[in-house]
């Protein structure tokens, strides 16, 4: 007796149990076909020693799998939210980041315009927060040459300001 043939023959019993799992008709329905596929590209008993126990549990796993599925996609769904009233909520808006892009594109514009070793004392000290101290010792010069540089830099950033209060 083929896999096939023990899955027809206890296709009521199979069905209830994945009713009992999946509490719904259709989607027990999909289930059991997808199990009867599972079993036919399977062949024939080969190693399968109890074929029973093998659809019980076959069905079983794909009834849980579906379960899970389910469970998972439903703690995501908003029912009754208002996503967009979320969005202002939030304050993060497509104007917003269109903005905060143009405004990033500006400041890099104004840095270009700076001399590579000023340019470089910037980032050092702006962005990856060393102490001008830091920056002298790193780019071999003084400290007062690096405040100056640091005045240069914001000075071509002065610009962007604007940008910013709007």
């Amino acid at each position: 007796m083929s896999l096939n043939e023990v899955f027809i023959q206890h296709h009521p019993q199979l069905r209830q149990m994945v009713l009992n799992i999946v509490r719904a008709a259709d989607f027990a329905d999909d289930i059991m076909q997808d199990a009867y596929l599972r079993l036919a590209e399977g062949g024939a008993l080969g190693g399968v020693q109890k074929p029973l126990c093998y659809c019980y549990q076959v069905v079983r796993n794909l009834a849980m799998d579906h379960f899970r599925r389910h469970s998972t996609e439903a703690s995501y769904r908003t029912y009754g939210l208002d996503v967009e009233g979320m969005e202002r909520a939030c304050g993060v808006t497509p104007d917003k980041v269109l903005h905060q892009r143009r405004v990033v594109d500006a400041m890099e514009q104004a840095l270009k315009t700076l001399p590579a070793r000023t340019r470089r004392a910037f980032e050092l000290h702006r962005l990856h927060e060393l102490s001008q101290r830091d920056v002298a010792a790193q780019l071999g010069c003084s400290a007062t040459l690096v405040n100056f540089m640091m005045r240069d830099a914001s000075a071509a950033l002065q610009g962007c300001r604007r940008l910013l209060d709007d």
